[in-house]
């Protein structure tokens, strides 16, 4: 079988290395630098915490096993940190809906912990305890982080040196044809493709215009991150307080992630790392981690986060066109890895996964002449 992934973030990479692995032919296809999207601009965050319905829970703690299972294969997996995470609120109204939380959580068997201050002091003594106050503070201890570039990275070198995949960076796709016996994927440079399936791993992108295949309805938004210089700093765990997220990200840089920051940059495009955006990202985590100065922000960065139109991953077989799949989520770098199996398992070896089935592109596309779907 002969498959082109369009798309080399880190949902493409797993889709390339896994079907790859199960023996299909495989071509990636990328409009610019390999994981150059929102994967190189992401918070990246392995987590099933909040997220609803339950089978969207049940989706992504399978993606958080499937991270494991993947570090045991590779032997060695430098993109992934099983650390835990903490969480707190600062505001006495939240704490209610926090409780809440936890308690749905741990029914459904993740793993929760109540912690003291006293607790949070041994686990990262640099955290401000002033600056949590009374607030009642949750650790999740199966929680981590990936560096979805290297991630990538590793996963399409594999896929090339094990099983021969052929990987394009700075191909822009320009249109499929599906419709003749032998399907093509043509580039903007003019290059043609053969395929038997073609799978869209765009992510932001998925809604774009493709000549010869639907898209997908998306709700993608701005997401901003700051990224600070090295800080004499040991914390090892991402901290989530309010809607401020911090983690370690490498070589003694923290990332910082604000909701209200992002809420205030309404496109894409360059930030000036002394600006007003980042004045909001360095003096949030200051109150917590009184290492950081005030001109420790050495870069702030935009990215467009991947979001379907009803913010649930879409992955299926694509209604009205024969060979065509999609692969778009927000939760890309929770669940690629057990994606990536998934996928390799519907379409290489025809076996259809049930924690799918509320996830399908029929939600949104309107099947034609009973195509689309294969058996």
């Amino acid at each position: 079988m002969r498959i082109v992934v369009i798309g080399a973030g880190i949902i493409g990479s797993s889709v390339a290395y896994e079907t790859a692995k199960a023996g299909a032919k495989v071509t990636v296809l990328d409009a610019g630098k390999i994981a150059g999207g929102a994967s190189a601009a992401s918070f990246a965050w392995t987590n099933a915490t909040g997220k609803r319905p339950q089978s969207y829970f049940a989706l992504n703690v399978a993606g958080m096993r499937a991270h494991l299972d993947l570090s045991r294969e590779f032997g060695n997996a430098p993109w992934y940190n099983q650390t835990g995470s903490l969480e707190w609120y600062s505001k006495e109204a939240d704490w209610a809906a926090q409780e809440e939380n936890a308690d749905q959580m741990r029914d459904w068997g993740y793993g929760v912990e109540w912690i003291s201050k006293d607790r949070l002091a041994e686990l990262e003594p640099e955290i401000d305890l002033s600056a949590i106050g009374k607030s009642p503070i949750v650790y999740y201890p199966e929680e981590g982080w990936v560096h979805p570039v290297l991630y990538s990275a590793s996963l399409l070198r594999a896929a090339k040196e094990r099983w021969n995949a052929s990987i394009h960076a700075f191909a822009p796709v320009e249109a499929i044809d599906l419709s003749a016996e032998t399907k093509t994927v043509r580039t903007v440079s003019g290059d043609v493709y053969e395929a038997d399936v073609v799978i869209n791993c765009t992510g932001s992108w998925a809604d774009r215009k493709l000549e010869g295949v639907p898209s997908i309805p998306m709700a993608s938004t701005v997401g901003v991150l700051g990224f600070t210089l090295p800080v004499a700093s040991t914390l090892q765990r991402q901290f989530h307080m309010d809607d401020l997220d911090v983690r370690p990200d490498g070589a003694g840089r923290l990332m910082i992630h604000k909701i209200s920051v992002d809420d205030v940059v309404p496109e894409l495009g360059d930030l000036d790392p002394k600006g007003r955006e980042a004045g909001l990202l360095i003096d949030a985590v200051r109150r917590v981690l009184p290492a950081v100065q005030p001109d420790d922000l050495e870069s702030i960065r935009t990215t467009m986060r991947p979001i379907p139109s009803d913010r649930l991953t879409c992955s299926g077989w694509v209604p009205g066109v024969e060979g065509y799949y999609a692969a778009v989520t927000h939760s890309g770098v929770t669940i690629a890895p057990y994606l990536g199996k998934v996928i390799a398992d519907e379409v290489v070896r025809g076996r259809v996964h049930e924690s799918l089935a509320d996830f399908r592109p029929d939600r949104f596309i309107a099947a034609k002449n009973g195509m689309g779907q294969r058996s």
